[in-house]
């Protein structure tokens, strides 16, 4: 799993993750596991697996960081 903070949301469904290095990962709600979209906030530490999405790199798994 990697790690990283919630960047940005939108009203759309889908946010941005900064990795913390330098690149931020695309998620859509579809890729949350154990939280709804309106429960994230931003600067939220989240925990995500990398997958491919048809535009590129794109966070799966994502959940909140314990």
């Amino acid at each position: 799993m990697a790690d990283g903070t919630i960047k940005r949301l939108t009203d759309k469904g889908f946010g941005f993750i900064d990795t913390g290095e330098g690149k931020d990962v695309f998620f859509h709600v579809s890729g949350l596991v154990g939280v709804t979209f309106d429960e994230l906030r931003e600067g939220q530490p989240v925990e995500f697996e990398m997958g491919d999405g048809p535009k590129g790199p794109r966070a799966e798994n994502v959940k909140p960081k314990e």
